[in-house]
């Protein structure tokens, strides 16, 4: 389809994978199967931590935020990817791709706010256990948790609106599985220098700085665990660390190479299998590594 402006553009056409057929159906029992894991260990751990009187701290807090973040952000993007899979319809409307980006978009750096912040109430718990319950009190858990969703949604927002306010031309052809920020910004006709320096922006400030943030804070955990007398302690601290920062380096590896690399190393096929990594992969191990 042809398109003059951004007026003309009814709908989108996502061709992500597209160029394996053979693996269109093994494509969609995957995706399902891990799709249904997520749900449901995701909902087991929302609703266990609303159940047992025991785990309503702060960590758990937290971790019910991640888990309906990531129900959130994988019902937005994997059941229209099941569809495309299945039968082989690929369109989507203009409207739906913009709300499929600003809903993804928003829940990713989302989460990479509230990474930064479980990383912090590790730090306090292990570094200044005695003052624990006072420094993440409920009102600062609920205040921070709050504002990591406001500032997530609205860095989505405002990068969506300026993507599809530009002209599009050429073709409505996305090379990806969703509609993702990245590849509908290279249909773009127009100067797009204001969207890049923003993004470039929004990568620092959520990729790079709250990943900063939990380098630091488990640089103080390290020194504190270590100076510990107790094996026991070690061996318990440790424990409650290592999911955490397991999933840190699963989603943080994933989004950095996708935003962060060199125009040289663009390549379509690692686009799509990154964004699967970090769209899917990593939702569904969430609950099964916390669990453990």
């Amino acid at each position: 389809m042809a398109m003059g402006n951004h007026s003309a553009v009814t709908e989108f056409l996502l061709v992500g994978l597209s160029q394996y057929p053979e693996l269109q159906l093994s494509l969609f029992a995957l995706c399902l199967i891990m799709y249904l894991i997520i749900l449901l260990g995701n909902s087991l751990l929302i609703l266990i931590s609303i159940l047992d009187s025991r785990l309503h701290t702060p960590m758990y807090f937290f971790l019910g935020n991640l888990s309906f973040l990531d129900i959130c952000y994988t019902s937005s993007t994997i059941p229209p990817m099941l569809v495309i899979f299945l039968s082989g319809r690929t369109s989507i409307s203009f409207i739906g791709c913009a709300l499929q980006m600003v809903i993804s978009l928003g829940l990713g750096c989302t989460e990479c706010v509230l990474l930064a912040v479980m990383a912090y109430d590790r730090y306090v718990a292990i570094c200044n256990p005695l003052r624990y319950p006072i420094i993440m009190n409920r009102v600062l858990c609920v205040h921070m948790a709050v504002w990591s969703w406001i500032t997530g949604c609205l860095n989505s927002l405002v990068q969506t609106i300026l993507t599809m306010l530009l002209p599009f031309c050429g073709n409505n052809v996305i090379d990806h599985l969703t509609c993702e920020l990245l590849a509908v910004l290279k249909l773009i006709c127009s100067d797009i220098s204001i969207n890049v320096l923003i993004l470039t922006v929004a990568s620092i400030v959520f990729l790079v700085i709250p990943l900063l943030l939990i380098f630091i804070s488990y640089v103080f955990i390290l020194s504190t665990i270590l100076r510990l007398n107790s094996t026991e302690g070690r061996k318990k601290a440790f424990s409650t660390c290592s999911a955490h920062l397991t999933v840190v380096i699963l989603f943080y590896g994933s989004a950095l190479f996708m935003y962060m690399k060199p125009k040289s190393k663009d390549t379509k096929t690692s686009d799509e299998i990154i964004g699967l990594s970090y769209g899917v992969v990593t939702p569904m191990l969430n609950p099964i590594i916390y669990s453990l």
